[in-house]
Protein backbone atom coordinates (compact mmCIF):
# COMPACT_ATOMS: atom_id res chain seq x y z
CA UNK A 1 0.00 0.00 0.00
CA UNK A 2 3.10 2.65 0.75
CA UNK A 3 4.69 1.75 -2.86
CA UNK A 4 1.13 2.33 -4.39
CA UNK A 5 0.41 5.68 -2.39
CA UNK A 6 4.32 6.69 -3.17
CA UNK A 7 3.61 6.12 -6.98
CA UNK A 8 -0.10 7.94 -7.21
CA UNK A 9 1.67 11.18 -5.19
CA UNK A 10 4.51 11.03 -8.06
CA UNK A 11 1.73 11.18 -10.55
CA UNK A 12 0.27 14.07 -8.74
CA UNK A 13 3.01 15.85 -10.26
CA UNK A 14 2.49 15.68 -14.35
CA UNK A 15 -1.26 15.79 -13.24
CA UNK A 16 -1.58 19.13 -11.56
CA UNK A 17 1.28 20.47 -14.34
CA UNK A 18 -0.84 19.14 -17.24
CA UNK A 19 -3.93 21.28 -15.60
CA UNK A 20 -2.21 24.17 -15.14
CA UNK A 21 -0.89 24.63 -18.51
CA UNK A 22 -3.94 23.81 -20.08
CA UNK A 23 -5.98 26.57 -18.04
CA UNK A 24 -3.16 29.10 -18.18
CA UNK A 25 -3.27 28.83 -22.17
CA UNK A 26 -6.99 29.04 -22.28
CA UNK A 27 -7.23 32.44 -19.78
CA UNK A 28 -4.51 33.75 -21.69
CA UNK A 29 -6.76 33.52 -24.99
CA UNK A 30 -9.70 34.75 -23.15
CA UNK A 31 -10.72 38.47 -24.03
CA UNK A 32 -10.72 41.32 -21.23
CA UNK A 33 -7.72 40.75 -19.56
CA UNK A 34 -6.79 42.68 -16.28
CA UNK A 35 -5.15 45.53 -18.16
CA UNK A 36 -8.00 46.29 -20.23
CA UNK A 37 -9.82 45.98 -16.68
CA UNK A 38 -7.69 48.74 -14.93
CA UNK A 39 -8.19 50.34 -18.03
CA UNK A 40 -11.91 50.49 -18.29
CA UNK A 41 -11.67 51.46 -14.80
CA UNK A 42 -9.99 54.25 -15.49
CA UNK A 43 -12.31 55.41 -17.71
CA UNK A 44 -14.79 55.20 -16.12
CA UNK A 45 -15.78 52.52 -17.87
CA UNK A 46 -16.04 49.27 -16.49
CA UNK A 47 -16.78 46.09 -18.80
CA UNK A 48 -19.68 44.27 -17.69
CA UNK A 49 -19.96 40.35 -17.05
CA UNK A 50 -21.99 40.19 -20.05
CA UNK A 51 -19.50 42.17 -22.59
CA UNK A 52 -16.67 39.77 -20.93
CA UNK A 53 -18.52 36.51 -21.51
CA UNK A 54 -19.42 37.58 -25.13
CA UNK A 55 -15.97 39.06 -25.80
CA UNK A 56 -17.31 42.62 -26.86
CA UNK A 57 -14.84 43.18 -24.13
CA UNK A 58 -11.87 41.75 -25.61
CA UNK A 59 -8.51 42.73 -24.33
CA UNK A 60 -7.05 43.29 -27.70
CA UNK A 61 -7.80 44.92 -31.10
CA UNK A 62 -7.98 42.74 -34.32
CA UNK A 63 -5.25 44.86 -36.07
CA UNK A 64 -4.38 48.06 -34.25
CA UNK A 65 -3.22 50.89 -36.33
CA UNK A 66 0.75 52.42 -35.96
CA UNK A 67 0.85 54.56 -32.83
CA UNK A 68 -1.88 53.76 -31.18
CA UNK A 69 -1.89 50.86 -28.22
CA UNK A 70 -3.18 47.43 -28.61
CA UNK A 71 -5.85 47.45 -25.77
CA UNK A 72 -9.32 48.78 -26.74
CA UNK A 73 -10.28 51.99 -24.89
CA UNK A 74 -6.70 52.90 -24.51
CA UNK A 75 -6.88 55.83 -26.39
CA UNK A 76 -5.99 59.42 -25.25
CA UNK A 77 -3.54 57.30 -22.33
CA UNK A 78 -0.03 57.76 -21.89
CA UNK A 79 1.66 55.27 -24.07
CA UNK A 80 4.69 54.99 -20.90
CA UNK A 81 1.42 54.34 -18.17
CA UNK A 82 0.13 51.69 -20.52
CA UNK A 83 3.84 50.19 -20.57
CA UNK A 84 3.60 50.67 -16.62
CA UNK A 85 0.12 48.68 -16.18
CA UNK A 86 1.80 45.77 -18.21
CA UNK A 87 4.41 45.87 -15.92
CA UNK A 88 2.80 45.87 -12.74
CA UNK A 89 0.11 42.86 -13.59
CA UNK A 90 3.35 41.55 -15.35
CA UNK A 91 3.07 41.37 -18.91
CA UNK A 92 5.85 43.03 -20.13
CA UNK A 93 7.20 39.24 -19.99
CA UNK A 94 6.30 36.60 -22.40
CA UNK A 95 3.84 34.02 -21.46
CA UNK A 96 6.23 30.96 -20.99
CA UNK A 97 8.53 33.43 -18.60
CA UNK A 98 5.21 34.54 -16.78
CA UNK A 99 3.75 30.66 -16.50
CA UNK A 100 7.21 29.63 -15.56
CA UNK A 101 7.67 31.88 -12.75
CA UNK A 102 3.81 31.30 -11.29
CA UNK A 103 5.10 27.58 -11.25
CA UNK A 104 7.87 28.26 -9.00
CA UNK A 105 6.10 30.77 -6.77
CA UNK A 106 3.02 28.33 -6.20
CA UNK A 107 6.11 25.06 -5.36
CA UNK A 108 6.12 27.17 -1.84
CA UNK A 109 2.83 28.07 -1.95
CA UNK A 110 3.52 31.64 -2.71
CA UNK A 111 0.42 32.91 -4.61
CA UNK A 112 1.36 36.32 -5.18
CA UNK A 113 -1.22 39.62 -4.55
CA UNK A 114 -4.66 39.92 -5.81
CA UNK A 115 -4.78 42.48 -9.21
CA UNK A 116 -7.68 44.60 -7.65
CA UNK A 117 -7.98 44.02 -4.13
CA UNK A 118 -4.75 44.80 -2.85
CA UNK A 119 -4.26 42.03 -0.42
CA UNK A 120 -2.11 38.53 -1.06
CA UNK A 121 -3.88 35.69 -2.24
CA UNK A 122 -3.03 33.40 0.45
CA UNK A 123 -5.12 35.90 2.95
CA UNK A 124 -8.19 35.97 1.38
CA UNK A 125 -8.19 32.29 0.40
CA UNK A 126 -7.30 31.87 4.60
CA UNK A 127 -9.79 34.62 5.60
CA UNK A 128 -12.88 32.96 2.87
CA UNK A 129 -11.75 29.31 4.01
CA UNK A 130 -13.84 29.02 7.03
CA UNK A 131 -16.90 29.55 4.99
CA UNK A 132 -16.97 27.09 2.26
CA UNK A 133 -15.25 24.34 4.84
CA UNK A 134 -18.34 25.05 6.87
CA UNK A 135 -20.77 24.78 4.15
CA UNK A 136 -18.89 21.35 2.25
CA UNK A 137 -18.11 19.94 5.60
CA UNK A 138 -21.48 20.40 6.97
CA UNK A 139 -23.71 19.53 3.84
CA UNK A 140 -21.32 16.06 2.97
CA UNK A 141 -21.71 14.84 6.55
CA UNK A 142 -25.27 15.37 7.10
CA UNK A 143 -25.73 14.26 3.35
CA UNK A 144 -24.06 10.92 3.86
CA UNK A 145 -25.33 10.19 7.64
CA UNK A 146 -29.14 10.77 5.93
CA UNK A 147 -28.44 8.94 2.86
CA UNK A 148 -26.85 5.68 3.78
CA UNK A 149 -29.69 4.76 6.21
CA UNK A 150 -32.27 5.77 4.05
CA UNK A 151 -30.55 3.74 1.19
CA UNK A 152 -30.59 0.67 2.94
CA UNK A 153 -34.10 1.10 4.68
CA UNK A 154 -34.81 1.79 1.22
CA UNK A 155 -33.31 -1.73 -0.27
CA UNK A 156 -34.53 -3.72 2.93
CA UNK A 157 -38.52 -2.80 2.46
CA UNK A 158 -38.02 -2.54 -1.53
CA UNK A 159 -41.42 -2.48 -3.12
CA UNK A 160 -43.61 -1.86 0.39
CA UNK A 161 -45.08 1.80 0.52
CA UNK A 162 -42.31 3.31 2.60
CA UNK A 163 -40.26 2.54 -0.76
CA UNK A 164 -42.66 4.45 -2.76
CA UNK A 165 -43.73 7.63 -1.07
CA UNK A 166 -39.75 8.01 -0.06
CA UNK A 167 -38.81 7.64 -4.01
CA UNK A 168 -41.50 10.45 -4.77
CA UNK A 169 -39.44 12.76 -2.17
CA UNK A 170 -36.49 11.59 -3.64
CA UNK A 171 -37.92 12.65 -7.05
CA UNK A 172 -38.50 15.89 -5.98
CA UNK A 173 -35.36 17.18 -3.75
CA UNK A 174 -33.39 15.71 -7.20
CA UNK A 175 -35.44 17.42 -9.51
CA UNK A 176 -35.62 21.08 -7.74
CA UNK A 177 -32.28 23.05 -7.25
CA UNK A 178 -30.65 23.37 -4.16
CA UNK A 179 -30.70 27.56 -5.27
CA UNK A 180 -34.41 27.61 -5.47
CA UNK A 181 -35.22 25.29 -2.09
CA UNK A 182 -32.72 28.38 -0.91
CA UNK A 183 -35.18 31.07 -2.10
CA UNK A 184 -38.17 29.00 -0.63
CA UNK A 185 -36.52 28.54 2.86
CA UNK A 186 -35.59 32.06 2.98
CA UNK A 187 -39.14 33.00 2.09
CA UNK A 188 -40.60 30.94 4.98
CA UNK A 189 -38.31 31.20 7.79
CA UNK A 190 -35.84 33.69 7.08
CA UNK A 191 -38.35 36.97 7.16
CA UNK A 192 -39.13 36.71 3.32
CA UNK A 193 -43.02 36.48 4.10
CA UNK A 194 -43.87 34.12 7.07
CA UNK A 195 -41.36 34.01 10.00
CA UNK A 196 -38.42 35.34 10.80
CA UNK A 197 -36.98 32.99 12.58
CA UNK A 198 -33.25 32.45 11.29
CA UNK A 199 -30.32 35.42 9.88
CA UNK A 200 -30.76 35.91 6.35
CA UNK A 201 -26.74 36.80 5.96
CA UNK A 202 -23.53 35.80 7.50
CA UNK A 203 -22.05 33.27 8.78
CA UNK A 204 -21.84 34.51 12.30
CA UNK A 205 -23.60 37.72 13.80
CA UNK A 206 -21.35 40.85 13.97
CA UNK A 207 -20.57 41.03 17.92
CA UNK A 208 -20.14 36.85 17.73
CA UNK A 209 -16.86 37.74 18.83
CA UNK A 210 -18.22 38.95 22.41
CA UNK A 211 -20.11 36.00 23.04
CA UNK A 212 -18.95 33.26 25.69
CA UNK A 213 -18.62 29.84 23.72
CA UNK A 214 -22.17 27.84 24.16
CA UNK A 215 -23.78 31.04 22.44
CA UNK A 216 -20.93 31.11 19.89
CA UNK A 217 -21.44 27.72 18.76
CA UNK A 218 -25.40 27.86 18.67
CA UNK A 219 -24.91 31.52 16.51
CA UNK A 220 -22.88 29.65 13.92
CA UNK A 221 -25.45 26.60 13.58
CA UNK A 222 -28.43 29.24 13.89
CA UNK A 223 -26.45 31.09 11.02
CA UNK A 224 -25.81 27.48 8.81
CA UNK A 225 -28.95 25.95 9.00
CA UNK A 226 -30.93 27.35 6.21
CA UNK A 227 -27.79 27.00 3.86
CA UNK A 228 -26.91 23.33 4.93
CA UNK A 229 -30.45 22.46 4.57
CA UNK A 230 -30.70 23.75 0.95
CA UNK A 231 -28.15 21.45 -0.33
CA UNK A 232 -28.72 18.51 1.92
CA UNK A 233 -32.23 18.96 0.14
CA UNK A 234 -30.88 18.80 -3.47
CA UNK A 235 -28.04 16.73 -3.07
CA UNK A 236 -28.65 13.64 -0.70
CA UNK A 237 -31.16 11.77 -3.92
CA UNK A 238 -28.39 10.48 -5.86
CA UNK A 239 -26.52 9.25 -3.00
CA UNK A 240 -29.79 7.63 -1.82
CA UNK A 241 -30.79 5.95 -4.88
CA UNK A 242 -26.79 4.52 -5.47
CA UNK A 243 -26.99 3.13 -2.05
CA UNK A 244 -30.12 1.46 -2.47
CA UNK A 245 -29.11 -0.42 -5.57
CA UNK A 246 -25.46 -1.34 -4.42
CA UNK A 247 -27.66 -3.29 -1.64
CA UNK A 248 -30.00 -4.78 -3.85
CA UNK A 249 -27.28 -5.98 -6.34
CA UNK A 250 -25.58 -7.56 -3.28
CA UNK A 251 -28.30 -9.15 -1.36
CA UNK A 252 -29.05 -11.03 -3.98
CA UNK A 253 -26.17 -12.83 -4.29
CA UNK A 254 -25.50 -16.15 -3.05
CA UNK A 255 -22.44 -15.78 0.02
CA UNK A 256 -26.06 -13.65 1.74
CA UNK A 257 -28.46 -16.70 0.59
CA UNK A 258 -25.20 -18.74 2.64
CA UNK A 259 -25.48 -16.56 5.49
CA UNK A 260 -28.83 -16.75 5.93
CA UNK A 261 -29.02 -20.24 5.46
CA UNK A 262 -26.32 -20.29 8.24
CA UNK A 263 -28.76 -18.52 10.63
CA UNK A 264 -27.50 -16.19 10.98
CA UNK A 265 -29.74 -12.89 12.10
CA UNK A 266 -30.37 -10.30 9.72
CA UNK A 267 -29.05 -7.41 10.73
CA UNK A 268 -25.50 -9.24 11.17
CA UNK A 269 -25.97 -10.14 7.24
CA UNK A 270 -26.63 -6.78 6.17
CA UNK A 271 -24.22 -4.55 8.39
CA UNK A 272 -21.76 -7.71 8.77
CA UNK A 273 -21.62 -9.03 5.10
CA UNK A 274 -23.51 -6.94 2.66
CA UNK A 275 -22.57 -3.48 4.16
CA UNK A 276 -18.98 -3.21 3.21
CA UNK A 277 -19.08 -4.58 -0.35
CA UNK A 278 -22.00 -2.49 -0.92
CA UNK A 279 -20.12 0.79 0.38
CA UNK A 280 -17.50 0.28 -2.08
CA UNK A 281 -19.61 2.85 -4.81
CA UNK A 282 -20.51 5.12 -1.90
CA UNK A 283 -17.01 5.29 -0.71
CA UNK A 284 -15.52 5.71 -4.59
CA UNK A 285 -18.48 9.12 -4.77
CA UNK A 286 -17.00 10.77 -1.46
CA UNK A 287 -14.10 13.10 -3.06
CA UNK A 288 -16.25 13.67 -5.98
CA UNK A 289 -19.29 14.87 -3.87
CA UNK A 290 -17.04 16.81 -1.01
CA UNK A 291 -15.17 18.65 -3.94
CA UNK A 292 -18.28 19.51 -5.60
CA UNK A 293 -20.09 20.80 -2.40
CA UNK A 294 -17.26 22.74 -1.53
CA UNK A 295 -16.19 24.83 -4.28
CA UNK A 296 -18.68 24.75 -7.19
CA UNK A 297 -21.92 23.71 -5.95
CA UNK A 298 -22.12 25.92 -2.47
CA UNK A 299 -21.86 29.60 -5.35
CA UNK A 300 -25.22 30.06 -5.41
CA UNK A 301 -25.99 29.59 -1.67
CA UNK A 302 -23.19 31.39 -0.76
CA UNK A 303 -24.32 34.43 -3.31
CA UNK A 304 -28.00 33.96 -1.68
CA UNK A 305 -27.53 34.14 1.51
CA UNK A 306 -24.59 36.13 1.62
CA UNK A 307 -22.01 33.81 2.55
CA UNK A 308 -18.29 35.01 1.89
CA UNK A 309 -16.70 31.78 0.29
CA UNK A 310 -14.33 30.60 -1.58
CA UNK A 311 -16.77 29.82 -4.73
CA UNK A 312 -17.82 33.14 -4.74
CA UNK A 313 -14.49 34.40 -4.32
CA UNK A 314 -13.53 32.46 -7.38
CA UNK A 315 -16.15 33.70 -9.38
CA UNK A 316 -15.61 37.34 -9.09
CA UNK A 317 -11.69 36.36 -10.10
CA UNK A 318 -12.73 34.58 -12.95
CA UNK A 319 -14.99 37.64 -13.84
CA UNK A 320 -12.20 40.65 -13.09
CA UNK A 321 -9.75 38.59 -14.52
CA UNK A 322 -7.88 38.41 -11.14
CA UNK A 323 -5.17 36.13 -12.14
CA UNK A 324 -3.74 35.40 -9.07
CA UNK A 325 -6.72 34.49 -7.81
CA UNK A 326 -7.86 32.62 -10.42
CA UNK A 327 -5.30 30.34 -10.56
CA UNK A 328 -3.82 29.93 -6.87
CA UNK A 329 -7.62 28.55 -6.17
CA UNK A 330 -7.28 26.17 -9.26
CA UNK A 331 -4.06 24.87 -7.79
CA UNK A 332 -5.37 24.37 -4.49
CA UNK A 333 -8.37 22.81 -5.78
CA UNK A 334 -6.74 20.22 -8.07
CA UNK A 335 -3.86 19.54 -5.21
CA UNK A 336 -6.96 18.54 -2.72
CA UNK A 337 -8.85 16.61 -4.99
CA UNK A 338 -5.86 14.59 -6.13
CA UNK A 339 -5.02 13.99 -2.49
CA UNK A 340 -8.80 13.20 -1.53
CA UNK A 341 -8.97 10.68 -4.96
CA UNK A 342 -5.89 8.84 -3.24
CA UNK A 343 -7.58 8.54 0.39
CA UNK A 344 -10.53 7.11 -1.91
CA UNK A 345 -8.51 4.71 -3.35
CA UNK A 346 -6.56 3.59 -0.16
CA UNK A 347 -10.11 3.67 1.59
CA UNK A 348 -11.24 0.72 -0.87
CA UNK A 349 -8.68 -1.66 -0.02
CA UNK A 350 -9.44 -0.93 3.78
CA UNK A 351 -13.26 -1.93 3.22
CA UNK A 352 -12.54 -4.65 1.09
CA UNK A 353 -8.61 -6.29 1.64
CA UNK A 354 -9.53 -8.47 -1.94
CA UNK A 355 -9.03 -4.56 -3.64
CA UNK A 356 -5.20 -4.59 -4.30
CA UNK A 357 -4.40 -1.39 -6.14
CA UNK A 358 -0.46 -2.19 -6.12
CA UNK A 359 -0.51 -5.46 -7.60
CA UNK A 360 -2.38 -4.37 -10.30
CA UNK A 361 0.00 -1.74 -10.83
CA UNK A 362 3.01 -3.93 -10.95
Amino acid sequence: MIAYAIRRILLMIPTLFAIMVVNFVIVQAAPGGPVQQMIAKLKGNDISATERISGTGGELKNAPSSGESQYRGARGLDPAFIRQLEKQYGFDKPPLDRFVMMMKNYLTFDFGNSFFQDRSVVSLIRDKLPVSISIGLWTTLITYLVSIPLGIRKAVRDGSRFDVWSSAVIIVGYAVPSFLFAVLLIVLFAGGSYFSIFPLRGLVSDNWASFDWPHKILDYFWHIALPIIALVIGGFATLTMLTKNCFLDEVNKQYVLTARAKGLRERRVLYGHVFRNAMLLVVAGFPAAFIGILFTGSLLIEVIFSLDGLGLLGFDAAINRDYPIMFATLYVFTLIGLALKLISDLTYMLIDPRIDFERRGA
